[in-house]
């Protein structure tokens, strides 16, 4: 037997949806300035694990915002991650979305050093940081995917060759997706926002970011 339907207009469907997951959220206490973002990420996935594996290093929010103000760009470490993010807002900043995975120089790059194309793909984005950095402010990474390019990342970072504006680090899955996690969380001077634990997923990275795009207008 079917319950009775909830009646909401097409246009307030998401304002609802929020309401609701903020009336189920109740006397949860989430970190001043990180709610909208835990908030979003359990639209996306109606998880409300989310309002306790999101770890946020201190002041990572109002940093990536900076950075959106001042013109940073988005690379993701899959074509679905870059697809979901709202490039038209992106770009009112001087931003653009960039993902290298299906680039043929970092195939090649990955066979010939016996890695994978995302880890392929997070050198890429460090051979070009200087130039994207002269040209858009900066650089965030969005990984919702591939724990190996959480992994370069560290590594790149560790080795002084990228100084991201912001991690993203919310890879999916059950080989090495939780150690990968736990290096970007062992990073001092690096902003992140990390989904500890095994969830996550490219639709998790790219409302990340668009939960981000949403604040600059509030």
């Amino acid at each position: 037997m079917l319950t009775e339907l909830e009646q909401v207009l097409p246009a307030d469907i998401e304002k609802r949806s929020f309401e609701i997951i903020t009336e189920e959220l109740g006397d949860k206490v989430l970190i001043p300035g990180t709610e909208p973002i835990v908030k979003r990420c359990i639209h996306t996935s109606a998880d409300f694990d989310y309002a306790d594996n999101l770890v946020f290093s201190e002041n990572a929010v109002q940093r990536a915002l900076d950075a959106l103000r001042n013109g940073a760009s988005i690379v993701t470490d899959t074509q679905m991650g870059r697809a979901g993010i709202n490039k038209k807002r992106l770009a009112r900043y001087g931003g653009e979305v960039y993902c290298f995975m299906s680039d043929e120089d970092v195939a090649e790059a990955a066979r010939r050093e016996g890695t994978t194309r995302a880890a392929a793909s997070m050198d890429k984005a460090a051979e070009m940081a200087g130039t994207l950095q002269e040209a858009s402010g900066g650089l965030i990474f969005a990984v919702g995917n591939a724990p190996t390019a959480l992994v370069r990342l560290y590594e790149l970072i560790r080795e002084g060759k990228i100084t991201p504006e912001l991690i993203i680090g919310v890879p999916v899955g059950f080989v090495n997706v939780v150690q990968s996690k736990e290096l970007i969380l062992s990073l001092q001077d690096t902003p992140y926002i990390v989904a500890r634990g095994r969830k996550g997923g490219s639709n998790i990275a790219a409302c990340i970011c668009n939960a981000l795009l949403y604040m600059m207008d509030e």
